[in-house]
């Protein structure tokens, strides 16, 4: 029966990481060929270029799909979690705050996290702009209606992103799998019509392109990049599914299917090259354009519905581990607590969508822009996991720099291939991911100025109970706790209390929630108590950047370690800080201003924490950086 469940559990997650992981990658056959022999790339439509364009493509899926990411990047998990923040922090650890490396270290990880961000808009647009382009193909009458219909398909999809994804997402599975499905077919009926294109499945072909494409081979990796978009997706996606379902998805119904969908699109060009137009849409004839419209909208819908869940994840890992400012977050499943809802973050992306789409107007012009970002994290993913095999696994150098630089030439072709068309629309996602590179820096810098601030007014928490304790104060009944910062001495939010008030709570605790670079925390290991006299306790509280902040149920935890807490007679008592820019001191004076103005519109401590409202009390205080 036990063998029998784990079958079962894995064909379920297997199932679901098809929908869910392979979203993106598996839309790419929509626009990939067609972008590839596009007229701005200049690449003529011959045999012999497309029988390398084929091979490329399908040796490319094998070395960077197969080989990197599933071989070699799904091993470097940070406790059974992956992604570039994950990543991040696993290689940070592995270099310790001391190494020369740690700050290169962090900055390539938050530009990765950044252009995940500018990703995040294009490929909601360009996917569901090439599914709603077939319509064009199947009438020039509803061209016109292309935008208007991609706009009101993702306004829709957003606007739903509050119920979450337990009802719905049960779907996703079956419904990609049929689209996988549909690829292999389509691109085996082609295949059988004209099986030269088999030839493609010999290396040479690609080698033999490039080398005899010279500079127009080199523009035309721009476009064949397409065709991996969405890999990161499964390194990102490793926590909720686990490896051996990511694996098994790929190389059973992925990979077969994306391959033979390339191989019959690329028969189908052999047969009739004014199918180049769109190929995706000529495969079977007039007939299947409709449906293929209405399936295709659906899988590009999914794609989109996981990059925006991806979107939430990575937000909610950067507030946790310091580089966003505390946002409110919905958790939208009982069960699963990886189902969040960011409001904020699902309306500006919304916008920046909408945008793109309006602005680019066809799915051509935006995959100008989705190559540099797609590329660029590629990169930055190849870097980060050079320091995670070599400091945290202790590899060979000469081992990690062959494993990891084999990659890297390949990313960085891509990269610069991808360069040439920042002009032509590859500025969007950069320009989204300087914003929040900047927004990011800026966030834990001005956090590391207030700190510093009030470190040099910090009253040493012992020696001032020591003192306080000589003639105490009147105690009243319950319990105060104060929010405490991690090094900080005396709680503002207690002087001030003691100052106007003038009375100490009979059992008070300085609670300090810490934020580890490891994705959970046992539940075990969450809390820590320290006995300081007199009735009054350090408790600790640990979370991991995917943990969910909710200290009432922390609280109970301290019952187990002797210290019982009734929150109907607990107060917490927490300091409001409103941050004044000034001239002279830490950073910019713009970024200053942005700081505090992040600042203040952060969710306040207690509504991120979960904390009651009416159990709280806030106390204000001025903090000059």
């Amino acid at each position: 029966m036990s063998s029998e469940h784990t079958k079962d559990s894995l064909r379920t997650l297997t199932l679901a990481a098809i929908g869910i992981v392979y979203g993106d990658i598996g839309t790419s056959p929509l626009y990939t060929m067609k972008e590839v022999f596009s007229a701005e790339h200049g690449v003529a439509l011959t045999p012999a270029n497309l029988l390398g364009v084929v091979s490329l493509i399908l040796w490319g899926l094998t070395i960077i799909v197969s080989l990197k990411y599933v071989s070699l990047i799904l091993r470097a998990d940070n406790r059974g979690e992956g992604g570039i923040m994950a990543l991040m922090a696993l290689a940070l650890s592995s270099v310790t705050t001391k190494s020369r490396w740690y700050q290169p270290v962090m900055l390539a990880g938050l530009a990765g996290a950044a252009l995940f961000f500018g990703d995040g808009v294009i490929t909601p647009a360009i996917s569901v702009l090439s599914a709603v382009e077939g319509l064009g193909i199947a009438t020039p009458v509803l061209e016109p209606y292309v935008v208007p219909l991609t706009v009101a398909v993702l306004v829709g999809l957003y606007m739903a992103q509050h119920h979450g994804t337990a009802g719905i997402g049960k779907w996703f599975g079956p419904i990609v799998l049929i689209w996988f499905l549909a690829l292999a077919a389509m691109g085996m009926i082609n295949i059988v019509r004209n099986p030269a294109i088999l030839e493609a499945i010999n290396p040479l072909h690609a080698l033999e392109f490039m080398t005899r494409n010279s500079w127009l081979a080199f523009v035309a990796l721009g476009a064949v990049v397409l065709a991996f978009t969405g890999a990161e997706a499964l390194y990102a996606d490793m926590g909720h599914f686990g490896k051996r379902p990511i694996r098994m998805a790929w190389f059973f119904v992925v990979f077969p299917g994306l391959a033979l969908n390339y191989l019959g699109q690329g028969a189908l060009l052999l047969a009739n090259p004014a199918a180049v137009v769109n190929p995706f849409y000529h495969q079977l004839g007039p007939w299947s354009i409709y449906p293929l419209v209405v399936l295709s909208t659906i899988a590009t819908v999914i794609a989109s519905q996981a990059t925006i869940s991806g979107t939430f994840s990575m937000t909610h890992q950067a507030i946790a581990l310091g580089f966003l400012p505390r946002m409110r977050i919905l958790y939208t499943s009982e069960r699963e607590i990886g189902q969040i809802y960011i409001p904020l973050m699902n309306w500006l992306q919304l916008c920046a969508v909408v945008l793109a789409v309006i602005g680019f107007g066809s799915s051509s012009k935006l995959a100008s822009a989705y190559g540099i970002a797609v590329t660029l994290t590629m990169l930055i993913t190849t870097v980060l996991t050079f320091f995670v095999i070599r400091y945290r696994w202790h590899y060979n150098l000469l081992l990690c720099a062959l494993a990891t630089g084999f990659f890297f030439i390949i990313d960085l072709a891509f990269v610069s291939a991808n360069s040439l068309k920042i002009v032509h629309g590859g500025w969007f996602p950069i320009l989204l991911g300087a914003v929040m590179i900047t927004i990011m820096l800026t966030w834990r810098d001005g956090r590391h100025l207030v700190y510093e601030n009030l470190k040099k007014h910090m009253i040493p928490i012992e020696e001032f109970l020591r003192s306080l304790f000589i003639s105490p104060p009147t105690r009243v009944e319950g319990t105060a706790i104060f929010f405490r910062a991690e090094g900080d001495g005396v709680p503002h939010a207690m002087l001030h209390n003691l100052l106007h008030n003038k009375v100490l709570h009979e059992r008070t605790v300085f609670l300090t929630v810490t934020n580890a670079d490891i994705p959970t925390i046992a539940p075990e290991e969450r809390i820590q108590i320290e006995p300081l006299g007199h009735e009054c306790y350090q408790v600790n509280v640990r979370y991991g950047f995917k943990d969910e902040r909710d200290i009432p149920h922390a609280l109970e935890l301290c019952a187990k370690k002797g210290l019982a807490l009734d929150m109907m007679n607990t107060s917490f008592f927490i300091a409001r800080q409103t941050v004044i820019p000034r001239v002279g001191s830490g950073m910019a004076m713009w970024r200053e201003a942005l700081y505090a103005t992040m600042s203040r519109n952060a969710r306040d401590a207690a509504d991120y924490y979960r904390v009651p409202s009416n159990r709280v009390i806030e106390l204000g205080t001025q903090v000059e950086i």
